[in-house]
């Protein structure tokens, strides 16, 4: 006779504290679909707690030289190049041992910063609404919507001929133009606008050649509209949900999440440090596991998740991202030893000597460096106290 819903919920409470919550809502769905008695079903629960002992951990087991090995091994087969996003000409993403060597530098800015932005149930569904948000994202700039950008030296001026196919393109109007001008008018500076003939001349407030030059530089960057730092945004479908999402060129998490119609939920960027910034180390350490699996992955490598785990926990874990170099996890060991067998020698031996500094030969590293045969890995972790000898009586 098949074990009702509420006979497995009470076979299964008796294992709680030998597994996982997930594990046991895993077992509760998968029992639940077979027809068993009580007897199986404990059974079924019995070895599923032995396979989860033996792929646990063992006491003093070198998890750290295991995820190392794990994850630079196969790393050494990874293509140094940068190759271009799928689907997407006009991007190049950093992919491979570049995009690696990023993760796990902590670098503040990616070489190929990138943010793939979902939309709302309102704009998801309809492309038009997808590229007028991608619009109100895309940053528009003067030299955007421009023919030409002219300097003349004997007025003073600068004349600015719009190109109105682009103007149309971007939703942009002469008015943009001029309000983003008055932004550099000053007191003494004037604007004309022509609308007949598309154009806006600008007479800034300018006494020499040199603050022309500067003024005609800063005009070619002026924002009209979007987010800055977003240079391009791509509309895209994804073919199996059948939804409109964003690539952008560019990363501004925090701007862009509070565009109205994007999902603030699913959106992410490949810029770490800045999710760290916006969403806490928590999200830093959960997109450090997702871009370095992503990277594998693209690569044809597979490695335990476990050991990419172990390398995001040990980069967070301190409330910041920290990178694996001397100016991270490996120049911040209490080990003096490790400390100078990694890079610059001589700086940090002389260091903690100036600072009286105590090595108690804890790791690896520094027993290894001292010759030491008692390292406290594996049976090195136990510490046993004997009796020698035989009482007489």
């Amino acid at each position: 006779m098949a074990l009702t819903k509420e006979e497995l919920e009470y076979i299964l409470s008796e294992y709680q504290e030998f597994l996982p919550e997930s594990i046991l809502k895993e077992l509760e769905q998968r029992l639940s679909e077979l027809d068993i008695d009580e007897k199986t079903a404990r059974e079924i629960v019995e070895e599923s707690i032995k396979e989860y002992r033996r792929s646990l951990v063992e006491p003093g087991e070198s998890v750290g030289i295991v995820a190392a090995q794990s994850i630079g091994e196969p790393s050494t087969q990874m293509t140094l190049r940068t190759f271009h996003f799928a689907g997407i000409r006009e991007f190049s993403v950093t992919l491979g041992l570049p995009r690696l060597i990023e993760i796990v530098d902590a670098r503040r800015t990616p070489s190929t910063p990138m943010m793939k932005v979902y939309l709302d149930e309102k704009h998801r569904s309809n492309k038009e609404k997808a590229l007028e948000l991608a619009r109100r994202i895309e940053l528009t700039t003067i030299e955007t919507v421009a023919k030409r950008i002219l300097l003349d030296h004997m007025t003073f001026s600068i004349t600015i001929e719009l190109d109105e196919e682009m103007m149309k393109d971007r939703g942009v109007t002469i008015d943009d133009v001029r309000r983003a001008l008055n932004k550099l008018k000053g007191r003494e500076g004037i604007i004309e606008v022509f609308e007949d003939e598309n154009k806006v001349v600008f007479y800034p407030p300018a006494k020499d050649f040199f603050k022309l030059k500067r003024i005609y530089d800063r005009i070619m960057s002026l924002r009209l509209k979007g987010i800055k730092g977003i240079r391009r945004v791509v509309v895209r479908k994804d073919k199996e949900t059948g939804e409109y999402y964003l690539i952008t060129e560019g990363s501004d998490l925090k701007s862009v999440l509070t565009v109205d119609g994007v999902d603030p939920t699913r959106t992410t960027t490949n810029n770490i440090q800045e999710i760290a910034e916006v969403l806490g180390i928590e999200a830093a350490r959960e997109m450090i596991i997702r871009e370095t699996m992503d990277v594998l992955r693209d690569q044809g490598l597979d490695v335990d998740v476990r050991h990419i785990m172990l390398v995001a926990d040990a980069m967070t874990y301190t409330g910041r991202v920290r990178q694996i170099g001397r100016h991270g996890l490996a120049g911040e060991k209490m080990s003096v030893l490790a400390r100078a067998a990694f890079e610059v020698t001589i700086k940090n031996l002389v260091e903690a000597a100036s600072r009286g500094e105590l090595d108690r030969l804890e790791g690896v590293t520094e027993n290894v460096i001292v010759g030491s045969p008692y390292m406290p890995l594996g049976t090195g972790v136990v510490e046993l106290l004997m009796k020698y000898g035989l009482k007489v009586k």
